[in-house]
This record gives C-alpha cells, structure tokens and sequence, in this order.
C-alpha cells in the first residue's frame, strides 16, 4: 500500500498504480531534498510567523487578541500553513533519526495542534473570515478561496495520518469535509470555488477513510465547474476589471472542453482533481476529455523547460503557441501542478508520455524555483532575463526575476518544500505484471510483486543500473523503463547480454523470470544537442536552445567573457558543442561549451530596422539584421535551473542561431 500522495483505492480503474514503497538514497534528487529537509522545511515555521500566518491561527483559538484582525494581505494565508504541514509529513515519512527529524516532528506537531485549536466547533476552518468584522463564510466563491484552503488542510491531514499514524489532524479534516460536504451540492450551495484544490483533495481522503461521499462531491464540483456559477466575477472587485469566466474555467464544461485555459495553477489543479475522479469512478468520458486538454497544453502551452502560463496578466496560459521567452510567466507552483496532473495522467492510462514531461519539468520548470541553499524562491520562472533588464526587470513583488526570502503570496515556497519531500513516490509504479521505473533517481522501489534498487549519475551521467532484489520465483515478471523521448539511441543489457527486447511507445519492457541480484544497464546517450522551436511559436523563431539529456540549458552572464552581452550573440554555424563536468560550480554541473558570433549594430545610424529587399526571397542584411559580424567568441551554458544563484545578470534559453 502506498505511503505517498496518492493512494488508490483496490477498485481503481488506473493501469497502473504507485510504488508501494519508495526511497531516493543518492544523486541529484537526493541532495535537493536534503536541502530542503535540512534547510528550507526548518526555516518554514519562522517564515509563517512572520508573515501572520500563525498568528492568525492563535487568534483565532482564542490564544492571542485578536483585536488587530487577519494579518496579511490574502484571504487563502492559511493554506501555506496546510502546505507546510503537509510537507513536513511526507519528510518524516521517509525516516530519519537524530536532533533534526525529532525536531521537524516536534515543529509539525505544533502546528497541526494550532490548526486544529483554531477550528470553529462546526468544522469550519479558515481565519481571514473568522477574524474578519464583516466577514462572512462562503459569501465570496471567486476570491475567497474557502475551499482551496479546505482542500490543502485536507492533503496535509491525509499526509500527516500516512507519516505518523496519529489521527488528530484527520478528524479536523474529516469535520471540515463534513462541513463542506453539507454546505454544497445539489439542492444546496451550488456554486464553486474560484481555485480548484478540493477535488483532489476529496478524492484523496476518501481513500484514506472510505467514505464514499467525499468522492461523489468531488466529482459533483468536478462536473458543476463551466456551468456559469461563477461567470465572469464580481463587479466590485477592487483589484481590477471582471476577469472571464475562462479565468477560473467556468466557461465550459470540462468534459467539453478543447483547450486549457485560464489562470494555469487553478486549470492544472482542477485536472489533477479529474483525473482522481476518473481514477475512482472509470470514467471513460472524463478520461478522454483529460487526455484531450494535456495534449492541447503539452503542444501548444508549453514552455521548452516544462513551464506552463505565458502571460503576468491573471497569470493565465495565453494561445495557443504564445511562448513568449521574456514574458513567461512559469509560475513554480504552475510546475508544481502539471506534475501533480501529469503524474495522475501517467497511472491512469499507462502511458510514458505523460512521464516525459513530468521529467522535463521536475529538472528544468520546477527545480529552478528554488535556490541552490534552499533558502531563496523564484515565483516566476522566465526563459530570458535582458541585458538591461537583469537590475530593473520586475524587481518589486512576487514576480521578481531575482530570488526572495519569502512571498506577500507565498503559495510557490511549501509548494516546493511538499513535492520534494514527496518526491520518491514520482518515480515508479506497478501493475499485475511488474514494476515500471519512470523516472531516474538512485534509490529503491518497490511495486507489482517486485522490488529493484538503481544506481546512477543521472542526469549528468547516462548509465542506469538497475538491480532486480526480488520478483516472483516461479512466473515471467516485467521490468519496464521508460526510453525518454529525447533518446535518439540507447542500449541496455540484462547481466551483461544485450537485450533482444526493443521499446514501444516509450517503455522498454523485459519480461522473464528474474533471480535474484540481476542487473539491467541502461546506457542513455548523453550528447548536447541544439533544439528548434515549432515555427508557429514567433516569440523564438530563428533561434535554438541547448539541451543535454533531460536538461535545458541557459547562456547567464556570470559565465560569458568580459563584455559581452547576451542580447548582441548568435550561435556560430556549425560550432561544436562540447561538454565538461565542473564539481566546483553551482553545486556540480556540467556546461555545455561552444562559440557564438558577437553581433554589433552600425554606430552611424540612428534606426534600427533595416531594409529586408524587395519579395519573399530578397533581403540584404540576413541573419544579422544589417549587423556587423565580429569574430567568434566562446560561450558557456549552465543547466537551466541553476540559473539566479550568483550575481545578477543577463539570461537567456533560446538563442538566435
């Protein structure tokens, strides 16, 4: 049975389901989360009580005045409390001993017990409307985000029961979601919340407890959403102009839906939700409708690292193909929510591509947002800082280019600090037939009668050892691993031999019967290689970006030569691409090397454009705009996200070729 997020229930309609066990014990993933169990999980209960947030708890306990009302500047606060707690859960859920793990209990401890002494003796729980003077519950579906903080209480509790056993936090839950359940639906409160999270989080509590109706709730607000109940939003919003009934996917029905759209954390949350609700019910129209709109996101929505939301304004997924790299928006917890759908998409219907993508963003959308110490947060994830841009570009607010302590809307840092500490249960899955591995990380899992543990340099080296510990003595077993779709080549071989087996659809599955202490070796090739973007993307036509094995990479001006600036260079034609493994930088990387053309513009003109001659074919300035050409100059590419951990600086993904 799962310890992590998702539990399915044993009469799931998923083709697969998650590892029964999990552990990341070395490699790249390893040492991010322990830095965020030794940095950034520490640091959480200080930063919430200096943001208010536990302060709002106390008072509304009854254990501090509570005269001075709701401290801070967001209705929904007490939902990074949930995060947090939840994120300190799964970490003491993957052991540890000694002064630091006894002292995140005690921390978690502490919290959960202000959670459950602020709660109102009906179930209600959330302080901005119960210190509030003129407050009143559920009177304000579009921006009080009720349910989305019912919805993190509920995952923190689930995850709180899975880590410790104790079940003082899932009453709390269970007197919400009561709570919930006899204030909406049909015949009551038919509306929804303007941020999805209580569907998923529904769906997972009915796992943990069985109670069948907190699964038809959220299937009811999964269906009830794009019925118009909240339309394009009030009028009085002080905050600006009604938004759009797409902006909280009220527009259509989801099951009818083509296309994502909206704010993208809320549309990514509202299909993660679906796909439980699928999960549980085999829903076959709702299935199909998910794998529609991740389709229309993965082709057209998403950014090269995995980022999804094009546009600051309602922070919202823009066109189709409007990937602008400047403006991109990335939300991290936008990251964070496409791998929570993505993963969800991966166990339901058995497919590898959904697991691409979720590597893709797991080392490039999602690793970037937070620093290197785990101390600093990027809200916003841009594929391009400018030249002059790196000291004046959105300095002020959450949607920084340069990393903070903390956010007025700190939704991004617990987010951050709950998938990592989660993280093992991303990696593998199993079925009646065996075990299949999807994501690379030196540990151990176990899943479909089976148990293996990996060995790798992953994502620097391309060499995966994979022992299998044990599987059934007397029956054929499956090892499946996933080939990723950026691999022109691979080999792999099962005690030395090459296999005969060749992958399909993704999954290179060898099936036979194992012993134990064999080992498979998959050899992924490790090239840097130049990729184009879809030429309907206008944003970054011409250029390319550089890219090795799952990882993106960005030119940042600390590793240029002196003087040169980023938005004056063009990758050389046929400049080799070279790759060296720096242990000293930034934690230990590997850049990628290579020679661009410094491009200088005439100093004798005032005007920048050029004349591009007469017709389609003509033109005098080519490539260079009219420019003037230097000589070739080396350049240097870091991964993407280590980008923003030194001085700051020029930045840029896609470069013009």
């Amino acid at each position: 049975m799962s310890t992590g997020p998702i539990r399915l229930s044993p009469a799931a309609h998923t083709a697969l389901r998650p590892a029964t066990a999990a552990r990341i014990t070395g490699g790249f993933w390893a040492a991010r989360r322990r830095v965020n169990a030794e940095v950034s999980l520490p640091q959480g209960p200080d930063r919430l009580e200096r943001a208010g947030n536990l302060a709002n708890l106390r008072a509304a306990a009854g254990a501090a005045p509570a005269e001075s009302g709701f401290r801070g500047d967001f209705p929904f606060q007490d939902s990074d409390v949930h995060k947090w707690l939840e994120a300190a859960s799964w970490q003491l859920a993957d052991g540890g001993e000694g002064p630091a793990a006894k002292e995140l209990s005690r921390q978690a401890e502490r919290l959960a017990g202000m959670v459950a002494a602020a709660q109102a003796e009906d179930g209600y729980l959330q302080t901005h409307y119960q210190l509030g003077p003129d407050a009143r519950r559920w009177t304000e579906p579009h921006w009080g985000h009720e349910l989305y903080c019912a919805g993190h209480l509920l995952q923190a509790a689930v995850a709180h029961h899975r880590a410790t056993g104790r079940e003082e936090l899932l009453e709390v839950a269970v007197r919400c979601a009561d709570l919930v359940d006899a204030t909406f639906g049909p015949g009551k409160d038919e509306t929804v919340c303007g941020h999805p999270e209580i569907e998923t989080a529904l769906v997972e509590l009915y796992r943990e407890t069985g109670e069948r109706r907190y699964l038809d709730l959220a299937r009811y607000f999964v269906d009830r959403r794009g019925q118009g109940s909240l339309g394009d939003g009030p009028e009085d919003r002080s905050a600006g102009p009604r938004p759009g009934a797409a902006y909280w996917q009220d527009h259509v029905r989801l099951r009818e839906a083509t296309a994502v759209a909206g704010h993208a954390v809320r549309q990514l949350y509202l299909l993660a939700g679906a796909a439980d609700v699928a999960a549980e019910t085999g829903d076959a129209e709702l299935r199909d409708a998910l794998v529609r709109l991740w389709e229309d996101m993965a082709a057209t929505k998403t950014h090269l690292t995995g980022g999804v939301g094009s546009r600051h304004e309602l922070e919202s997924f823009g066109d189709a193909y409007e990937l602008p790299p400047d403006r991109a928006y990335a939300e991290t917890c936008a990251a964070v929510a496409a791998v929570h759908f993505g993963w969800r998409m991966a166990l339901l219907t058995g497919d590898a591509r959904y697991s691409d993508l979720v590597e893709r963003t797991l080392f490039n959308g999602f690793a970037s947002g937070v620093s290197l110490d785990g101390e600093r947060w990027l809200y916003v994830n841009p594929l391009q800082v400018r030249q002059d841009g790196a000291s004046g570009q959105a300095t002020a607010g959450d949607q920084s280019t340069h990393r903070t302590p903390w956010f007025r809307c700190a939704c991004c840092p617990p987010n951050v600090m709950r998938l990592l500490a989660s993280l093992p249960h991303y990696m593998a899955s199993g079925d009646a037939g065996g075990l299949q591995l999807h994501q690379y990380a030196s540990g151990s899992y176990e899943a479909g009668g089976g148990a293996v543990r990996v060995g790798t340099g992953y994502p620097w080296e391309g060499r995966i050892a994979v022992v299998v510990d044990r599987a059934p003595r007397d029956a054929d077993w499956t090892l499946s691993l996933r080939i990723p779709h950026w691999a022109a080549a691979y080999e792999a071989t099962v005690g030395g031999e090459p296999v005969a087996e060749r992958a399909e659809n993704g999954w290179l599955r060898l099936r036979r019967r194992w012993r134990p202490g064999e080992t498979v070796v998959l050899s992924l090739p490790l090239d840097a290689r130049l990729t184009r973007p879809d030429p309907r993307v206008d944003a970054v036509r011409g250029c390319a970006a550089i890219e090795r094995g799952p990882l993106v990479y960005c030119l940042e001006q600390p590793d240029q030569p002196a003087g040169l600036r980023l938005d004056d260079i063009a990758l050389a034609p046929g400049a080799a691409l070279g790759a060296e493994h720096r242990p000293e930088l930034l934690g230990g990387v590997t850049v990628i090397t290579s020679r661009a053309q410094r491009r200088t513009a005439p100093r004798d003109d005032w005007w920048p454009y050029r004349d591009g001659g007469e017709g389609t074919g003509g033109g005098t300035g080519g490539d260079t705009g009219g420019a003037e050409t230097a000589a070739r100059v080396p350049v240097t590419a870091i991964p993407y996200y280590a980008w923003a951990n030194r001085e700051r600086g020029a930045m840029r993904v896609w470069i013009p070729v």
